[in-house]
């Protein structure tokens, strides 16, 4: 049986505000929870600063996990907004050049956040196929 690893705290990365972790491992793949820009209630810039500060934040809580942004399979990403869009997308694309993962993108009214971003990735050693 696959062990199950769960990642509480990545470095760098605003705590969790509840009783779940940032992360869990298991069967080869890595499931994030939710990631934001910062703390709750905490501003850091525009709209662009926000994705890439989210972004960043999901790639330290893969690397803790043993994986990377690009050993993302699966992405989701909640805007508060349509008008998010654009720019959510010309950052996405800085982040992701060679590698594009699945991705479902929504617009959904959030708790004091601007954008959330989870992803399902694989952990090990390897590559694309």
């Amino acid at each position: 049986m696959t062990p199950i690893r769960r990642y509480a705290t990545a470095p760098g990365v605003p705590a969790a505000v509840g009783p779940y972790v940032q992360a869990t491992s298991a069967g080869g793949f890595v499931f994030t929870t939710g990631q934001i820009p910062a703390a709750p209630g905490q501003e850091i810039g525009t709209f662009a600063d926000e994705v890439r500060a989210t972004l960043t934040h999901l790639a330290a809580v893969l690397a803790e996990a043993g994986s990377g942004l690009d050993r993302i399979v699966k992405l989701n990403a909640f805007l508060g907004s349509p008008e998010q869009l654009d720019v959510y997308n010309q950052v996405y694309e800085t982040f992701f050049t060679d590698h594009r993962p699945a991705r479902t993108t929504v617009c959904v009214g959030l708790w004091g956040v601007a954008l959330e971003i989870d992803c399902i990735a694989v952990t090990g050693p390897g590559g694309d196929a």
